[in-house]
């Protein structure tokens, strides 16, 4: 009886402990001092041009806004000022510099209809429109032009005059895509999906399609179920049987162990203010995967890491050159 108070008190103060809530922050910039490389500049950070692959204007705008504020962090890092990104973008609205194009808000709805009980065809014909509200049509002559900013050296000249900057700041986006990270590593993938896998692919090849893969994967599990089984000196039963749990492990294994990889390149380009001039500039390849089974396997985290890097990367190249 005595022990059953210890346990139920012990599994109270458990359950109590383990309110609240678990907090992460992360403040991107921490310096201490002062650092001489930016002190007293200003740099303008304006608009990137975006030649990846996009399916609307909401996924660039948040994609833009993203590495903007990465490089607002970096520039701060090195002690550099910076005027406020929303000022900069509203004065070069008003200079016709760039257009506004008005998110359309009719996806959304569709959005929320993709949930009640429609049939599957039905369902299709939404997805259908749904894409068409994300691309415009023909909405804006800004949306023929997505991507583009070109800009003469009297306007460069002209943006750092009004903001009393040292250096304009402007980039490409060059890729910013996912895809399957493409080697075989079980610390990623798991180990069933890893071993056969390998089998797979040195029995198959490359598959041309979903269906052919998880085929290939099911026959490469029986395969080694077989053998297995073979090789413990089993019987005709046996073997069939480990063929049979074999190609179900395949087939389970065929729609795991998919690793995640965030692609960003990026290239940015430094101005000086006063003359029009590039000072400099550079390129970054950028590719990010989880580091294990265990790590955060969303393609938003990836993509934060990805882009962070490869600001960070940017950006000190450019603080060695000052």
């Amino acid at each position: 009886m005595k022990y059953s108070c210890h346990l139920l008190v012990g599994l109270l103060v458990l359950l109590l402990g383990g309110c609240g809530t678990t907090i992460h922050e992360s403040l991107k910039v921490q310096t201490a001092t002062k650092s001489k490389i930016g002190a007293d500049k200003t740099v303008v950070i304006l608009p990137f041009s975006d030649y990846s692959n996009t399916d609307n204007l909401e996924t660039t705008y948040r994609r833009n806004l993203f590495v903007s504020e990465n490089l607002t962090d970096q520039f701060g890092k090195y002690s550099f000022r910076s005027p406020v990104q929303e000022d900069v973008f509203l004065y070069l609205v008003d200079q016709n510099i760039i257009n506004i194009v008005p998110l359309d808000k009719k996806a959304k709805s569709l959005e929320r209809e993709l949930n009640d009980d429609w049939s599957n065809q039905m369902k299709e014909e939404l997805r259908h429109y749904i894409t068409l509200s994300r691309n415009n049509g023909d909405n804006s002559s800004a949306g023929n032009n997505l991507g583009t900013h070109g800009l003469t050296q009297q306007e460069v000249v002209k943006i750092g005059r009004h903001f009393s900057a040292d250096y304009i700041v402007r980039g490409s986006i060059i890729q910013y895509k996912d895809r399957l990270y493409p080697s075989f590593d079980p610390l990623k993938q798991g180990i069933v999906p890893f071993v056969l896998g390998v089998n797979n692919k040195i029995l198959f090849g490359q598959a041309d399609s979903a269906e052919y893969d998880e085929l290939g994967y099911m026959i490469a599990g029986g395969t080694t179920g077989a053998l297995i089984s073979g090789v413990t000196n089993g019987d005709a039963t046996n073997v069939v049987t480990w063929g049979v749990i074999g190609a179900g492990l395949g087939a389970m294994a065929s729609h795991s162990g998919k690793v995640p990889q965030a692609v960003v390149q990026l290239r940015v380009w430094v101005q000086d203010a006063y003359t029009g001039n590039v000072v400099w500039t550079n390129r970054v390849d950028v590719k990010v995967a989880p580091k294990s089974i265990f790590a955060d396997y969303q393609y938003d985290a990836l993509f934060e890491s990805a882009t962070e890097k490869a600001i960070a990367t940017l950006i000190e190249d450019f603080s060695k050159t000052m």
